[in-house]
């Protein structure tokens, strides 16, 4: 009588089990998170997460751990409560040179990129590329992390956006030391293309003058604002990175945007 009992529980069991890994991609036998050869359940990812691959950011030069880290940060901030506008999304990618269109706008509602453009990284952080990060007062370097966008205000550089930055120790002396998103003159393909670099900054991620008020306008007042690079340092001490589970990819079919402005 024992053998049909043992029998029927281990069916259930392992029914059980495809069931866990299918839908959530964890093994539950051990606890771990399943292999990325595991086929997930599509209702059980984030639908954020599958633009990656519907919007072809990868053929855009914007890397997937970038992106995975972004929109994963992103929903511990809003869970927190720091966002007013969780429609979209601004992505730096520093992993690139910097005569690469490394900003990218997201409309996470509708699926769509705005915005993919140039963008400076601080003076002191590197020449093509940056490789050098700090939250310190007059460093002249970017500082990497998750921002809450401002308002604006025309200043020095005019039309501008403030930026608070949200990583204690990594980029919360944003504001102090007068990190704001701004235009710049010397952000442009030409000089990008004579010299092999644009210029920088001061520390602020300045943008191109032709697209710098549309993309303030769309970005600001509360959306979320990440500045990636795989740098040892941040990614060992940033505690919104620390508290995120390992992203998993996920392949979807590939729609291009039909009305991304590329500046």
């Amino acid at each position: 009588m024992k053998k049909p009992v043992i029998k029927k529980i281990t069916q259930y069991t392992f029914a059980a089990g495809v069931f866990a890994v299918t839908t959530f991609g964890v093994l539950p036998s051990t606890g771990h998170r399943a292999n990325n050869s595991i086929a997930i359940n599509k209702s059980a990812v984030s639908s954020r997460a599958m633009l990656y691959d519907n919007l072809a950011l990868d053929s855009m030069g914007l890397s997937r751990t970038a992106f995975n880290y972004a929109i994963q940060g992103m929903e511990k901030l809003e869970a927190e409560g720091k966002l007013a506008n969780t429609d979209l999304i601004t992505i730096v990618d520093f992993s690139l040179a910097s005569n690469k269109k490394r900003l990218f706008v997201i409309d996470l509602k509708n699926g769509k990129v705005l915005f993919n453009t140039l963008v400076s990284h601080g003076r002191n952080s590197g020449t093509d590329i940056a490789t050098a990060f700090s939250n310190s007062p007059e460093s002249f370097k970017s500082s990497l992390g998750f921002y809450v966008t401002g308002d604006t205000y025309r200043g020095e550089h005019g039309y501008s956006l403030r930026l608070a930055g949200q990583e204690q120790g990594i980029n919360d002396n944003a504001m102090s030391r007068g990190i704001v998103m701004h235009s710049a003159s010397y952000v442009n393909e030409k000089l990008a293309a004579l010299q092999g670099y644009i210029g920088r900054s001061l520390g602020c991620p300045a943008i191109p003058e032709k697209v710098h008020r549309a993309i303030i306008e769309r970005i600001k007042d509360g959306s979320c604002l990440f500045l990636y690079s795989p740098d040892k340092y941040y990614m060992a001490h940033s505690k919104i990175l620390e508290s995120l589970p390992v992203p998993l990819p996920v392949t979807l079919p590939v729609s291009l945007p039909e009305d991304t402005t590329i500046a």
